[in-house]
């Protein structure tokens, strides 16, 4: 069983940032489409950024120019890092790893943008 943790959330005031990080386990991270999602209370889960096992990413409008996704396919980790954070940006944050249609997800992170 594929598992996926998730950490590096938090708390910040608007205009700070935070790296979220998502360690994988198993051998075939690198064979993986990786993505970020987000849920606010009240809302449905959105898609944050993407990473595909080719190397392509991709971001939600709302977040491009402020948040990159990176990986590292030796430590099986999958990072997001957030910079010029706005309150609307607080959710909670999972990691999720997509490979011949299954998907994993991870249990999310916390984090909450405020003054």
């Amino acid at each position: 069983q594929v598992q996926l943790v998730e950490s590096g959330g938090g708390l910040v005031q608007p205009g700070g940032s935070l790296r979220l990080s998502c360690e994988v386990s198993g051998s075939r991270f690198s064979y993986y489409h990786m993505g970020w999602y987000r849920q606010a209370p009240g809302k449905q889960r959105e898609l944050v950024a993407t990473f595909t096992s080719g190397g392509s990413t991709d971001y939600a409008n709302s977040v491009k120019g402020r948040f990159t996704i990176s990986r590292d396919n030796i430590k099986n980790t999958v990072y997001l890092q957030m910079d010029n954070l706005k309150p609307e940006d607080t959710a909670v944050y999972y990691c999720n790893a997509n490979f011949l249609r299954q998907a994993y997800w991870g249990q999310g992170t916390q984090v909450t943008v405020s003054s």
